[in-house]
């Protein structure tokens, strides 16, 4: 015991003692609540309650029940963890929608309708994202013009393109794809049950950039641009470059998705996915992701991903009508941003406090 303490009486040692235990478990819970998963997970889990109680008799929770809204999510999640990188950088991709049949129909083009090799046609279809994806990168960072302006003019370039390409090539908007055993086991398989391959890419990418934005230094430049360009670029940050990495990031993750439908289906359509703009944006926003960029985490952007898939297609194993599934989502989207700040201020305003209680005794 040191002398501070021996001069103290007893009761004061363990008042002092109570005091700071107390003071280090609210921190404990304050932090927990500043954490933009939180608020993702509690959605999901009282979603997930809710379709759960409602759809147990039409097996919402059986094997083949999950898979339906897992492997729905898991499309929309491999795009929206990348698309939730460029929002806490401060910016915003929406050609997503585009991009994604595009990739598809690249693939089903090369190697369905020309019967060309499938590697060859999944090689030129991530090359072909990622020429996307940097074009929008150059185009904001030279240009300054809006991300959300320059991807809204892609979305509907790169949409015009795959519609004109594919009826000059096939003379059609849907070409069929037999791929060969292998690629169909990595990219268009059902395990455990009615898992597609895809959920395994989700979540082995969730893994992969848990570990970029929470453990490297990459995550703490993304962080860093999202909080204050400026500052990012005086600091040494390459942000130029960071941006443009970003919106090849988002661009090759969606090609992914659409060589994973593709595959799956065994067929591409060109017709933009408008659907797939919002989700993704959604699923991003629910999972803790501020509009104004510089706040997330993978995991909230997972759970938000999650809630998603059981709201859009959790629905159908309920008597629930279906056309309230829309309505379910608003609500949820405008709850889910509420809610997100009022955590951060009571975690603020709750360390605040203690840290005056503390600095009284």
């Amino acid at each position: 015991m040191n002398k501070a303490n021996q001069d103290q009486p007893p009761s004061d040692i363990e008042d002092s003692q109570t005091s700071s235990d107390s003071s280090d478990g609210s921190s404990k819970y304050a932090g927990l609540f500043r954490r933009p998963e939180t608020g993702a997970f509690m959605g999901m889990a009282l979603v997930f309650i809710v379709f759960g109680f409602f759809g147990y008799e039409k097996n919402f929770l059986s094997v083949i029940g999950s898979s339906t809204w897992v492997n729905h999510a898991s499309t929309i999640g491999i795009i929206a963890i990348p698309i939730g990188f460029l929002m806490i950088a401060g910016e915003l991709d929406i050609s997503v929608g585009a991009v994604l049949p595009a990739s598809a129909m690249t693939l089903g083009v090369t190697s369905g309708y020309y019967d060309l090799p499938i590697w060859i046609g999944i090689t030129l279809t991530l090359c072909i994202a990622a020429a996307i994806g940097w074009i929008n990168g150059m185009i904001v960072t030279r240009t300054q013009v809006p991300s959300l302006i320059v991807t809204l003019a892609t979305l509907f370039a790169v949409s015009g393109l795959t519609l004109s390409l594919a009826i000059l090539t096939t003379n059609t908007t849907q070409v069929a794809l037999n791929a060969p055993g292998w690629a169909k086991a990595l990219f268009g398989g059902r395990y455990l049950g009615g898992f597609r391959s895809s959920v395994f890419w989700w979540i082995g990418l969730t893994a992969c950039f848990i570990f970029i934005l929470h453990y490297s230094k990459w995550g703490n430049w993304i962080f860093a641009l999202g909080g204050d360009k400026e500052s990012a670029r005086n600091a040494g940050i390459p942000t130029n470059k960071l941006k443009i990495a970003l919106f090849m990031l988002v661009a090759v993750c969606t090609a992914l998705a659409g060589i994973c439908q593709a595959i799956q289906f065994n067929s591409a359509q060109s017709p933009t996915n408008f659907t797939l703009i919002f989700n993704t944006i959604i699923a991003v926003v629910v999972g803790g992701v501020l509009l104004t960029g510089g706040f997330g985490s993978v995991m909230g952007i997972f759970f938000g991903t999650l809630t998603l898939g059981i709201v859009q297609q959790g629905i159908n194993f309920t008597n629930i009508d279906r056309n309230l599934s829309s309505l379910i989502i608003g609500v949820m989207l405008l709850i889910a941003v509420l809610m997100n700040d009022t955590f951060r201020a009571l975690a603020t305003s709750w360390s605040t406090q203690k840290k005056k209680n503390g600095g009284d005794i």
